[in-house]
């Protein structure tokens, strides 16, 4: 069995360790990698789609990623209890025609004991934004830098 720390119960510490991990996976853009977080039967709903399983979780995340260019998402705890933890997030992303998007949301997470999450739900909505308006600029290819803003900090 795979275990993926921090475990619930979560306390304040431990829950906003594993928001900043999943951002951290997220932000690699790597569907099989990102998708070693849930279980094998995790359930998703992500805006309309309801997803059932890694392999499609990782057909859903390979087909995000490739509409979803240069893609950088910030998520920050909203509250926890137990086994579960609720984050908002944003992240930027631009389309192949070179317009740029702002994607804000909620999730609602639920982990088995392994720390492995079960269940997603997901509601987004999508802003059109410009260049000049964009907030997310660390280097893509890293993680987001311990010291570049969080959402609070910008206000979303």
């Amino acid at each position: 069995m795979i275990t993926r720390p921090p475990v619930p119960p979560y306390t304040l510490e431990t829950a906003v360790q594993k928001v900043r991990l999943a951002e951290d996976a997220w932000n690699t853009r790597d569907p099989q990698k990102v998708s070693l977080a849930y279980t094998e039967d995790s359930q998703w709903r992500n805006r309309s789609e309801f997803i059932a399983g890694r392999e499609q979780i990782v057909a859903f995340l390979t087909r995000k990623w490739t509409k979803e260019l240069d893609y950088r998402l910030i998520k920050e705890l909203w509250a926890f209890e137990g086994n579960r933890i609720a984050v908002r997030f944003a992240y930027e992303w631009r389309d192949d025609s070179g317009n740029w998007f702002r994607s804000y949301g909620n999730e609602n997470w639920e982990f088995n004991e392994d720390g492995l999450m079960a269940r997603r739900l997901a509601s987004i909505n999508d802003l059109p934004i410009s260049n000049e308006e964009r907030k997310f600029h660390w280097d893509a290819s890293k993680p987001r830098p311990a010291d570049h803003a969080g959402l609070s900090d910008f206000g979303f």
